[in-house]
């Protein structure tokens, strides 16, 4: 059972062919220019090799205000997270709608034109409450709007050439990991979204789900995420670490999404379905406090959002799980539903704890990773 991508059912593929990059570089010179800061970047990206399906473009004011308002596109196509791009106001002097327009990357390098559709200014506060639950500027995804600019362009892009990104041997486009399903003959996939090394409880949930299925896609995130997130180096080595040891590998497959963290928590979580469809998965695992931070979201609220969504407009399904633990009396892991254990029994680890344990150069214990993993994260925290 091969999944259509979201939306209209066709991949999208934004690069402009490859013997017309170096014209359409020369001509973008003489173009207004907006620079893309880190997330922008992300999110050119995933626009550029279908990963946002069926977007074609960073959206126009009515696409932005129908995601944050309503979490759908204009026209009823689930979306919950804003995918737009910020512009300083010098860098939009005398561009009008209807223009052209080169992005640029931090660096200064050309890497796509865009269309303007739609210039239009953002109502923050508006777009905190709704998409984060909170107008809090300590939430980091609140953060990041507030000094994000006030002023968006919305419209189709085409895409010159993008920078390389981390991982080659992994960074797998939706076509290509559609491809690799039906290499491997999987119908059904489920997909792990992770932005931390995997620990003993998301282990367990990834093998809960992986018997209903044909094939499990790890998916760690690795575009930007906040201060203290363990590097994407560092994650990498202790995936693969698992992977070698304690998975089978032709259940199994590695690749990375190179998108960046809002935190926002329950919308954050049909946002990675959605993303996980367009690369092929009919299966998504939702746990608990998926995509969140802090306090701000509930702890299944991830969860119940997608009760709020048609089943067959959303078109992946969520496997919901509950929160799990290293159960004493067992001797191995549990959920609530699995164990009649005293609450003294269960042994529930933080990451914040874990931080303070590798910091002072100590191995985490068995209840929270495996060793091989604990041991290069003892070994990164020292460099």
């Amino acid at each position: 059972m091969s999944i259509t991508p979201h939306g209209d059912g066709n991949l999208v593929d934004l690069r402009c062919p490859e013997n017309e990059r170096a014209e359409r570089r020369a001509r973008a010179k003489d173009l207004p220019s907006v620079k893309l800061d880190a997330r922008e970047l992300t999110d050119l990206e995933l626009l550029a090799i279908g990963g946002f399906s069926p977007l074609e473009g960073f959206m126009t004011e009515e696409q932005c205000k129908s995601v944050v308002n309503d979490m759908h596109l204009p026209g009823g196509v689930p979306w919950t997270v804003p995918v737009t791009l910020g512009a300083q106001s010098d860098e939009l002097s005398g561009v009008s709608e209807g223009d052209e327009i080169a992005l640029v990357s931090e660096a200064g390098e050309i890497v796509a034109t865009q269309r303007v559709e739609s210039l239009y200014s953002v109502d923050k506060a508006n777009e905190a409450r709704q998409v984060y639950r909170t107008d809090d500027g300590a939430h980091p995804g609140v953060e990041a709007l507030q000094a994000a600019a006030d002023r968006r362009v919305g419209g189709p892009v085409s895409v010159i050439e993008l920078p390389a990104g981390e991982f080659p041997d992994y960074r797998l486009e939706p076509s290509q990991t559609r491809a690799a399903f039906a290499d491997r003959g999987w119908n059904t996939i489920v997909a792990f979204q992770t932005r931390n090394p995997i620990h003993r409880a998301h282990e367990y949930i990834t093998k809960v789900a992986l018997e209903i299925v044909d094939g499990l896609l790890i998916h760690p995130l690795v575009g930007e995420t906040k201060a203290g997130d363990i590097p994407a180096d560092v994650r990498m080595a202790c995936y693969t670490a698992l992977i070698d040891g304690y998975y089978n590998p032709e259940r199994v497959m590695l690749s990375v999404l190179p998108a960046s963290m809002r935190y926002a928590g329950p919308r954050e979580a049909v946002f990675h379905a959605i993303m996980r469809r367009n690369y092929g998965c009919t299966h998504f695992i939702v746990g608990r406090d998926h995509a969140g931070v802090g306090d701000y979201y509930g702890t299944y609220d991830a969860q119940l959002i997608f009760d709020e969504f048609d089943p067959a407009a959303l078109g992946i399904t969520p496997v919901k799980l509950e929160h799990s633990f290293w159960c004493k009396r067992q001797g191995g892991m549990a959920t609530s539903k699995t164990t009649n254990s005293k609450p003294e029994e269960r042994v529930f680890l933080s990451g914040t704890k874990v931080r303070e344990m590798l910091e002072a150069g100590e191995m985490p214990p068995v209840e929270f990773t495996r060793p091989e993993v604990a041991k290069i994260l003892v070994e990164a925290s020292k460099k």
